[in-house]
């Protein structure tokens, strides 16, 4: 049975969500699902911009099928050649023998890697700025490589303003009906998703999308469409100045997010008064998490937003904490940058977590760390509060500075 909707003049959404699946990319965990967007255009000639995973593919194909209303399918636009987007490319050739695919060069090699059918005998290699007429449309392209693998390009309508976003401005989570983001409360709804998304999978590209948000600024977007989450069709400054925002670093939020490890619960108990600390002094929105049981994906987003983040591990076989120790390096390897950073370690006889910390922290961009770092010795003495209460200080100075 299809399910489709009429996003505007000709354009048809004809992606699906899925609410099986547990891992994006086998890694980050999707309690809300996520949809796959794929778009079709019915004009003279008919266009389809990008497919969908194969877990969704009965319904994609239903949905095609049925907008397409008994005409074949001239064309397919492969905005992004990640799996979740294309897999089912052969499908639809075999089902449209005549298909022609439209992409650029980088594309047509990763084509070739993904499948095995002659791609170039039914290849329109397209290049930044280059045109093509669906009749009573004109498409443009625009490449966005490495937002975020280095074949990306955007697809804009000229007559519509519509822009087809690939990877950029998605989002986690499955549609409920409702497709634009005027239909839902994205502030409260989406937008920890949206952050989510973007800062696990692009995060380290943000000179990319800093350069791809350039070439945006330079065209008229009416409704951008991208291909996970809802279509954005009004108030479009909301989500361009979170990427802008993500995109070069800047925190969202001024306020303190503490990660810890904890073995037995004494860091636990150090980093739980340490945060009352904050809070009597006027910090706000203060967040705590557990490395051990919060997924990784979670905690990077979360840095992503704070502008003020306290670590706190024992010392682990002589070295972090393993889980604090992945977690630091993951953050690492997301390229976070601009962030206030103080550490607090434990340790029974040989304490000497901090400074590996301050190790991996040293090699990240732009960084700012406390200069005193607090050292237990198994737990938390009635000696040391003063110490936590002069962190707190510390960092409720430079929130409210």
């Amino acid at each position: 049975m299809h399910n489709i909707r009429k996003i505007a003049k000709d354009y048809y959404w004809v992606g699906a969500s899925d609410r099986r699946l547990e891992l994006f990319e086998n890694i980050m965990p999707i309690t809300k699902g996520v949809s796959y967007n794929a778009y079709l255009l019915v004009d003279e000639k008919t266009i389809l911009l990008d497919t969908v995973d194969s877990s969704v593919s009965r319904q994609f194909l239903e949905n095609v099928k049925y907008a397409l209303n008994g005409r074949t399918l001239d064309y397919l636009v492969v905005n992004h050649m990640e799996p979740d987007h294309c897999s089912i490319i052969e499908d639809m050739v075999l089902r449209y023998p005549e298909l022609k695919l439209i992409g650029n060069a980088k594309t047509l090699q990763m084509i070739k890697q993904f499948f095995d059918f002659d791609v170039e005998e039914r290849f329109v290699t397209v290049k930044e700025g280059d045109t093509f007429s669906s009749g009573n449309h004109t498409l443009t392209f625009v490449l966005a490589p490495m937002v975020h693998w280095p074949e990306a390009m955007f697809t804009y309508d000229v007559e519509e303003k519509i822009l087809f976003s690939a990877d950029a401005f998605g989002t986690f989570g499955a549609l409920n009906g409702n497709l634009f983001n005027d239909e839902v409360n994205f502030d409260k709804d989406w937008l920890d998703e949206a952050r989510r998304y973007y800062t696990n999978i692009v995060g380290k590209y943000g000179n990319p999308v800093q350069a791809a948000l350039k070439k945006a600024s330079t065209i008229e977007i009416n409704m951008i469409c991208p291909l996970h989450g809802p279509i954005w069709r009004n108030d479009l400054g909301y989500i361009l100045d979170k990427y802008n925002k993500w995109s070069t670093y800047e925190p969202e939020d001024k306020t303190v997010m503490i990660v810890y490890g904890s073995m037995y619960g004494n860091t636990e108990s150090a980093v739980n008064v340490l945060a009352t600390k904050l809070a009597e002094e006027g910090v706000k929105n203060i967040v705590t998490y557990s490395v051990s049981n919060t997924h990784v994906s979670y905690l990077i987003s979360e840095a992503f937003r704070c502008s003020h983040i306290v670590v706190a591990a024992p010392t682990y076989n002589g070295a972090v904490f393993t889980p604090m120790e992945n977690f630091l390096l993951d953050l690492k390897a997301h390229g976070l940058q601009k962030r206030t950073f103080a550490f607090i370690e434990n340790g029974t006889w040989a304490p000497t977590a901090a400074c590996q910390m301050m190790s991996i922290v040293g090699e990240m961009k732009d960084m700012k760390v406390v200069e005193e770092t607090i050292t237990l010795k198994s737990s938390l003495k009635e000696s040391q509060v003063e110490q936590l209460e002069n962190l707190a200080k510390e960092l409720a100075a430079e929130l409210t500075a």
